[in-house]
Parts: C-alpha cells; sequence; structure tokens
C-alpha cells in the first residue's frame, strides 16, 4: 500500500534549514504514516523501514542504472544533460552505477587490489598521517572537518591511489563540487561547477595512468593499471571512475561520519567518557557514529522488472524507488532505543554503508581511518564542543559545515 502524503504536514522539506539540522522526528512521523510513502516532487517512493530498505537493497531487480536494459524513453527520460558531458562521463564507469554484468566484472577487477587484507596493511600508515594532521590542528579551539578530517581524510586516499600529497587540496575541491549533483536540488551554477571539476579530475587521472604504465609504483593506480583476471583488464575510463568514486565517496562518507559522530559523542558526555576511560572500544562506538546520523541519507534504485513487492506494494517497470538510510537506522522495530546514543550498541549491520551488491567496497578503509581518529581524539584533555556545529545545506550526503572543538585543560596534544 502506498501513501500520498503531504510533505509540508510532517516536515519533509529537504531544503529547509530546521529539517535538514533534525530530520529524525520527520522520519519518526513518516514511518507512522505507512512503509512506502509517494513523494510527487521526485516523482519517487519512499521506502522508511530498516527491513524494508535492506530488502530493496538485495532486490536484484532493482538497479541503479537502467540503461543496460532498457532506453531512456522507455523510462520516460530525457537523457544526459549535455551540457555537464564532462560529469556524465565521470559517472559512467562507477561503480555505485553499474549493474550486472559490468559491475560484476569491475568489482571483481577492482577488488583484487582492493582487499581488506591491503587495507589493514595500510594501519601504521594511517596512524602516522592522522597523527600528524591532528597535530597540524594545534590550535585551541580547533575545527575537526576542515583542520583535522578533511585534510586527512584526502592524504590517505592520495597516498592509497599514489596521487602527490601536495594535489590533495585541489582534490578535494573537485570532491566537494561533484558531490552536490547528488543532491535533489541544485542550480545550474553548482551544475557547472561540478562539471568543470569532472573535467578537470579526468584530464588529471588521465596523466597519472599515463606516468604509471610507463613507471609503476608501489600504489592502487599501478595496480588498476595492471591488474587482469582471465583475460580481462581495466579500460583507462574504468580506471579513471574508479580512482573518481573512491575519492568522492570515501572522502566525503569519512568525514562526515566522524564530524556527525563526534557531534553526538560530546553531545552526549556519559557516552563519551565511556570511549576516554576504555570502557568500549573506538572501533566498536564507530558503528553508532555510522548507525545515528548517516552520512548518506538517501539512495535510490530503479525498478527493473515487475513483480517486484516490498512494504505491502507492488511496483511497475520504470517506477523509482528512494531507500531512506538515515530513517531504517532509526527504526524502532529493528533497533532497541533507536534515537538513543548508545556508544557500546556495537550494531554492525546498519545500513551505513549500504547492502548487498552495492555494499560500499571502501568500508574496511573508512572503519579503519574512523577507529584511528577516535583513538587519537579521546586522548585529548576535557575536549569538548567551542561553539554549536551546523550543518551543510543538503540533505542526500548529510555533514556538518564545520565542528570547533577545544580542550578545557590546554591545546589538543
Amino acid at each position: 500500500m502506498t501513501v500520498e502524503f503531504d510533505p509540508a504536514a510532517v516536515g519533509f522539506d529537504p531544503q529547509d534549514p530546521a529539517f535538514i539540522a533534525d530530520p529524525y522526528p520527520v522520519y519518526h512521523r513518516m514511518r507512522e504514516l505507512g512503509p512506502v510513502l509517494y513523494y510527487p516532487a521526485r516523482d519517487l517512493f519512499l521506502l522508511n523501514g530498516f527491513n524494508d530498505v535492506n530488502a530493496a537493497l538485495r532486490d536484484r531487480r532493482l538497479g541503479r542504472a537502467h540503461r543496460h536494459r532498457y532506453t531512456d524513453q522507455q523510462f520516460g527520460r530525457s537523457g544526459d544533460d549535455p551540457r555537464w558531458a564532462h560529469f556524465n562521463a565521470s559517472e559512467r564507469w562507477s561503480l555505485l552505477n553499474l549493474e550486472p554484468p559490468d559491475h560484476t566484472r569491475l568489482r571483481r577487477l577492482i577488488t583484487k587490489v582492493f582487499t581488506a587484507r591491503s587495507i589493514a596493511a595500510l594501519r601504521p600508515t594511517i596512524e602516522v598521517l592522522a597523527t600528524e594532521h591532528l597535530a597540524a590542528a594545534k590550535a585551541d579551539p580547533f575545527d575537526l572537518i576542515a583542520g583535522y578530517a578533511q585534510p586527512f581524510s584526502v592524504a590517505v586516499i592520495c597516498t592509497l591511489l599514489g596521487v602527490p600529497l601536495v594535489d590533495g587540496p585541489r582534490m578535494l575541491d573537485w570532491s566537494h563540487a561533484i558531490v552536490k549533483m547528488y543532491e535533489f536540488a541544485i542550480s545550474d551554477l553548482e551544475r557547472a561547477a561540478a562539471d568543470r571539476a569532472a573535467a578537470e579530475f579526468i584530464d588529471y587521472v588521465h596523466a597519472l595512468i599515463e606516468a604509471r604504465r610507463t613507471r609503476p609504483q608501489n600504489d592502487l593506480i599501478s595496480e588498476l593499471v595492471q591488474v587482469a583476471d582471465q583475460g580481462e583488464k581495466l579500460t583507462v575510463d574504468e580506471i579513471v571512475c574508479t580512482v573518481i568514486v573512491l575519492l568522492n565517496a570515501g572522502h566525503e562518507a569519512t568525514v562526515n561520519t566522524l564530524g556527525n559522530g563526534m557531534r553526538a559523542l560530546l553531545a552526549h558526555p556519559d557516552q563519551w567518557s565511556r570511549v576516554v576511560d576504555g570502557e568500549v572500544a573506538p572501533a566498536v562506538v564507530v558503528e553508532e557514529m555510522l548507525r545515528w546520523d548517516s552520512p548518506l541519507q538517501l539512495f535510490e534504485r530503479w525498478v527493473l522488472e515487475d513483480g517486484v513487492q516490498i512494504g505491502g506494494r507492488s511496483f511497475a517497470v520504470g517506477e523509482r524507488i528512494g531507500m531512506m538510510f538515515g530513517s531504517a537506522n532509526r527504526d524502532p522495530d529493528r533497533f532497541v532505543d533507536p534515537d538513543v546514543f548508545d556508544a557500546a550498541r556495537g550494531e554492525s549491520t546498519h545500513i551505513g554503508f549500504g547492502g548487498g551488491l552495492h555494499f560500499c567496497i571502501g568500508a574496511p578503509l573508512a572503519r579503519l581511518e574512523l577507529e584511528v581518529s577516535v583513538s587519537l581524539l579521546k586522548n585529548i584533555p576535557g575536549l569538548r564542543v567551542a561553539r554549536p556545529p551546523g550543518y551543510q545545506p543538503y540533505f542526500v550526503i548529510r555533514g556538518l559545515d564545520g565542528l570547533l572543538l577545544e580542550s578545557v585543560t590546554g591545546p589538543p596534544r
């Protein structure tokens, strides 16, 4: 059953600063209305509960893309806007947007070099980078986002890829511009900025690939250039899109989880004390940070086959589903006292990293970066929020515009 709800009546307005500041009471009201809500502004069916979102993530009859099986005309789409051709090219071979068989082939090849073991081996390097970047943010107070999280996360990605660290700020600017294209409502000026960023990023990665072909190094780009499986190799365009998505998705999720999560932790001093005192391990609290204030609030899928039934509704081919990650992770039918931040909850089956075919390939790296960061932050004496933070004015990718922290007994160590 579908409820055609009144977004204004429940407060669902993805452009309203009040909603962005705290969407969770609105999600509660939406779950009470029904499991499937039709949102006419985007011709989108919203799934609100954990079980339904989880089922949609794992249903192979749903797809992030549709062009491997249908034309745009069949789905009532006008096709890609030619004004944003560079952005579209940067997305063409992104793992986020592919479906089998292309997704299967690319993920298999990428996983051969981007393994859990290879990520675990990065721990000493990540610990050094984290220590150096936190020391660099030595002012008291300091901005956890701009002063530490962003440069640290980009430095990790640069080190992994083999990109010079001096190019980190430029890559950060490209990422910030490009990811705005995933939002519900942005201006043409923002779209143009995203397209320019994509063009520059594509050219940059092309140059790196050519350099690695002639002089391979011990980095991910060199491995992606050389990887092969049963005679299959990655094309240049596939490598370019892979590098771009590793930076954009990996960096944004890690930074926003750390900002959102530390804001939550420090707003609950009793829970922060459990981490500081060693009662709760950083790796455990990271899972609650991912669940309680998810960095990705919504992910969309197309219905590719008839017969899909979720939330008591039968969906038709060509309809589009919006999986509400933020709502699912606060669903009382799945989590006990879901609005309570419990540092020791340790629930790793949240939907912070998606699920199914498109489960985030960078999840082990993100978890490691977050664990190392919390391990360092808990050693800062008397850490607290110096000024109430605000959220960036975007709904889909949820993150703070800054988080000013201070130590009551002196500057951070």
